[in-house]
Parts: structure tokens; C-alpha cells; sequence
């Protein structure tokens, strides 16, 4: 089992970036692929990026792609979203997910642990 907290969510000034972390605990977690999801208010959650259980495999929405950058350190147990140039309106709440398989997953029912999300807020 993985327990996941994301931080690093607050506002964020149109083209500016932040860092989102995930920290992990539970002894899977090294094996599980890890990806990002987000949902706007009076939308559905959607996939923003993935990654492999080794972090050789990555994959991006293409919404995000060249801006949003997905990694993982094994060693400190956490996955981190490094979010370039924000738009306003990609204010969201974003979560970390956990997959039970290795290799990355853009569905997200293919992730069986979440986390409780932070809130990126972006501000024109």
C-alpha cells in the first residue's frame, strides 16, 4: 500500500512557475508508476503527466507538454511536477496517484492510491 501528500500548491502568476511534491510512504512505492491529474472546478479530473517506476518513461497531455515536467526520486520516496509558464486558467486542484503496475498510465482508474490534492491557483 502507498500513502501519498502532495504540497507545493498556492498561487501563481500567469507564466510563472511552481513546483508541486508528492511524498510517499508504504514500501511500494518504488515499484508503482506515479502520474499527475488535475480538476478545475466544474470539471472532470484529467490526466496531466506519468512516469515509469524507474523514471526512464515519461509522458505529458499534450495541454502541458514542454511546460509541465514530471520526475521522481526513489531514494527520497517522492514524485514532483515541475510546472512551467502556468496559464490562469489551468487553476485546479492537482493530485498525485499511484498505479499497481510499473510502466506508466494515462487512466486514471488504473491508479488505485490517492492523494488528498493541492490547490495551484493561477492568477492573471
Amino acid at each position: 500500500q502507498v500513502q501519498l501528500v502532495e504540497s507545493g500548491g498556492g498561487s501563481v502568476q500567469d507564466g510563472g512557475s511552481l513546483r508541486l511534491s508528492c511524498a510517499a510512504s508504504g514500501r511500494t512505492f518504488r515499484r508503482s508508476g506515479m502520474g499527475w491529474f488535475r480538476q478545475a472546478p466544474g470539471k472532470e479530473r484529467e490526466f496531466v503527466a506519468a512516469i515509469s517506476w524507474y523514471g526512464g518513461i515519461t509522458y505529458s497531455a499534450d495541454s502541458v507538454k514542454g511546460r509541465f515536467t514530471i520526475s521522481r526520486d526513489n531514494d527520497k520516496n517522492t514524485a514532483y511536477l515541475e510546472m512551467n509558464s502556468v496559464k490562469p486558467e489551468e487553476t485546479a486542484v492537482y493530485y498525485c496517484a499511484a498505479s499497481e503496475t510499473t510502466s506508466i498510465e494515462l487512466n486514471q482508474h488504473r491508479y488505485a492510491y490517492w492523494g488528498q490534492g493541492t490547490q495551484v491557483t493561477g492568477c492573471s
